[in-house]
Parts: structure tokens; C-alpha cells; sequence
């Protein structure tokens, strides 16, 4: 039995996506907490403790993602196509979103935790992946009739929903991901481009207007800082301005694995989380940015690859949805982290400290693999019938 179980692991894992994912999960385990002595900080024995309880969590997420990714990826994920399965799922993350305004916690500003008591659960991460799901559903049944216009808004609508649940959290970050997911699933789906393209002349005018005719000079000294925030070093540049620094001293080879002064000394804040990549590369250097680079192209590739091998439409779109997500996250990090776009909260994929977004990143994966092996089987008994005539 435990045989059959392998195989059937092996049959549906891409094993080279799988080192990929567990590399880049261990360069950040190893950014948290190295195996080398912590520079002396002001928080003493207290901080080490919590600096080990960190690396102790993160390895036992990790695991724990592993076996879902393993789990999820023996599961025929067929049924995801039909209507009420989506209408669920659909349902489930709206109400656990408006459910936060209520009995959600506070962390950073915005409601957007369930306070468990072991730990914190964040359902954003869920609720992209689900997201994702709904719209490679919608794009897959009207491929046919793709131009018209009214798919723009009602694709539109159902992402607007959750776009305006996580924006009052307010979790501006996550919003941003949510329409991006959907600017990438319109752009593959094949709607036309001026129907689009009119979309965002509408907004760029409704904005124009706003800001000429409704705004205040305070909200437009707010909207400036935050799109240029080493406009003010002192005050909300200041996180972007250490990271920046930090990632500039890493120079060609990196200061070594925990001898990175700004995020061990506590110049960086939250450098396991918003900043792990800023951590990284001080510890790492530019030659150890090249190698996670790599790393995450080969994610992208793999899981591009994966999708244009899809069984249906729905099985591609879901694939091109999910690197839309990673890669979102990982413009939108690195950018932040070396000062060229503003301080959201976005964490690194796969990466970053968290349990909620690791689980759900390699559910995530774990459903691309478990798509992956029905189209397997359904390529290997297209391929045949051809060799026997049959198509």
C-alpha cells in the first residue's frame, strides 16, 4: 500500500518544480535563523529565544505544506469544474472575509487575522487561490465568445467583491494582488485588448477626477508618500531606505550567513517577513540573488509548462492564474525591498515567515500537480490513439 502511495506521488509530483520550491524554503529558513552565532542585539537572550522559536515554527510549517502539497497532489481535482463547487468556494471565502470585520485581530493595521491562540490564520492566502479557481472557471466555459465586452465586467464584478472586503480591512497589499490575479486572467483568457484598454482609461479619468476635484491636499501628500516613500526617510521611507541599504551591502559574495548587520541588529524591521529578501541578499550578495533568481524562474517555467499541458482550458487557465499569483508576489517584494515601488506588507513566496501563505502556496501547487496527473493520463491515451488510428 505504502508502495502504491509513492508511486502514485512520483507520478504526479514535477520533481524539478519540487527542489525548486523546497531551496527557495530553505534560504529563508536560513535568512531567519543561521546556524552561526547572532550578532550581539538589545534585545539579548530573550531575542535569540524568539528569533529560534521563528526557525523552529517555519521548519514545522514547511513540513506540514509538504505533506498537503504530497496529499493534494493524489486528488482528482476534476470536480472543480462544475458550477456549485465554485459557488462553495465562492460563498466560503466571502463570508470568512466579512467574518474578520467582526472577530478578526489587528496586526499592522488591518483586521485581517484569526486569532487561533497557537497561531494566526490568514484567509487572504485561501482566498486568492480560490480566486484564481473562479476565474480560470468562467474564462474555460466562454472561451468561444471571449471579445465581448461583458465578460471584462463580470469577471470584473466577482473580483470586485473580494477586492473591496480586503481593501477595507484595510489590507492594501492583498488588494492589489487580488486585481492583478484578475488582470492576468483577463490577459490570457483572450478578451479583447481595447475593450480593456478602455476599462483603465475609465479608471484613469475617474482618478484624474478625484484628484483635481475631490481629494484633499493632505490625501494627496498621503498618495504621494506612499507611491515615493523615501520622500521621507524619517517617517514612512524608512523601512524601504534600510532595505535598500541592506541589500547594497550584501555586495558580490554576501556579509555571511547571520552576519547581516541591518536585519540582525534591527536596523531592518520584520526582515523574516515584508524584508526577507533585503535579509537575504545582505547575507547572501549578489551572487546568492543570481541562484534565487534561478530558483524562482525555474518555478515559473515549471509551472507555465505545466498549465499549457492542461487537460481543458480550465486545468491551463488555473496554472497561468496560480504564476500570476507567485510572480506577483515576487515583482511586487523585490520592488519594494530595493525601493522602486511602495512598502505593502507582500510577502516572498515560499519564502517569507508564515504558516498561513506557505500552506496555502503549496496547496496551491499541490492541486497543479493533482491536475497534473489526470492530464497525463489523458495525453498518453490521445498519443496512442493516434498511433493506432484511432483520431
Amino acid at each position: 500500500m505504502i508502495r502504491d502511495f509513492l508511486k502514485k506521488i512520483n507520478y504526479s509530483v514535477d520533481w524539478l518544480l519540487f527542489g525548486a520550491l523546497f531551496f527557495i524554503a530553505m534560504a529563508g529558513i536560513l535568512t531567519m535563523n543561521s546556524f552561526l552565532p547572532s550578532l550581539p542585539t538589545q534585545t539579548g537572550h530573550a531575542g535569540q529565544i524568539a528569533k529560534d522559536t521563528l526557525f523552529i515554527r517555519q521548519i514545522i510549517w514547511l513540513a506540514i505544506s509538504i505533506f498537503v502539497l504530497f496529499l493534494t497532489s493524489l486528488i482528482d481535482w476534476r470536480f472543480l469544474r462544475r458550477t456549485s463547487s465554485i459557488a462553495v468556494l465562492f460563498a466560503i471565502s466571502c463570508i470568512t472575509l466579512l467574518a474578520l470585520f467582526s472577530i478578526g485581530s489587528v496586526f499592522k493595521g488591518a483586521q485581517s487575522w484569526f486569532n487561533l491562540g497557537a497561531f494566526a490564520f490568514q484567509p487572504i492566502d485561501f482566498v486568492k487561490i480560490v480566486l484564481v479557481i473562479l476565474l480560470a472557471k468562467y474564462f474555460s466555459r466562454r472561451h468561444i465568445e471571449i471579445a465581448n465586452v461583458r465578460h471584462i465586467i463580470i469577471s470584473g464584478l466577482y473580483t470586485f467583491i473580494i477586492f473591496i472586503l480586503v481593501f477595507l480591512q484595510p489590507d492594501f497589499g492583498s488588494s492589489v494582488i487580488i486585481f492583478l490575479i484578475w488582470l492576468a486572467m483577463v490577459l490570457v483568457s483572450g478578451i479583447s485588448k481595447k475593450h480593456l484598454l478602455l476599462v483603465f482609461l475609465s479608471g484613469l479619468l475617474a482618478f484624474g477626477g478625484l484628484w483635481f476635484f475631490v481629494f484633499k491636499d493632505y490625501q494627496k501628500v498621503r498618495i504621494v508618500s506612499f507611491i515615493n516613500p523615501l520622500a521621507d526617510l524619517r517617517g514612512a521611507g524608512y523601512n524601504s531606505y534600510q532595505s535598500t541599504i541592506a541589500v547594497g551591502s550584501g555586495e558580490i559574495w554576501g556579509k555571511g550567513v547571520g552576519l547581516g548587520s541591518q536585519s540582525k541588529l534591527k536596523f531592518l524591521p520584520e526582515y523574516e517577513t515584508d524584508f526577507i529578501f533585503a535579509a537575504f541578499s545582505e547575507e547572501w550578495g549578489f551572487i546568492g540573488v543570481v541562484v534565487l533568481f534561478t530558483l524562482y524562474g525555474v518555478v515559473f517555467w515549471r509551472i507555465i509548462d505545466i498549465s499549457k499541458k492542461g487537460a481543458t482550458n480550465f486545468e491551463t487557465l488555473y496554472g497561468l492564474g496560480l504564476a500570476s499569483v507567485f510572480f506577483s508576489h515576487f515583482i511586487i517584494h523585490v520592488g519594494m525591498n530595493i525601493g522602486l515601488l511602495p512598502v505593502t506588507g507582500i510577502t516572498m513566496p515560499f519564502m517569507s515567515y508564515g504558516g498561513s501563505h506557505m500552506l496555502a502556496e503549496f496547496l496551491g501547487i499541490g492541486i497543479l500537480f493533482g491536475q497534473r496527473s489526470y492530464s497525463r493520463a489523458i495525453n498518453k491515451e490521445e498519443a496512442k490513439n493516434e498511433i493506432i488510428g484511432v483520431v
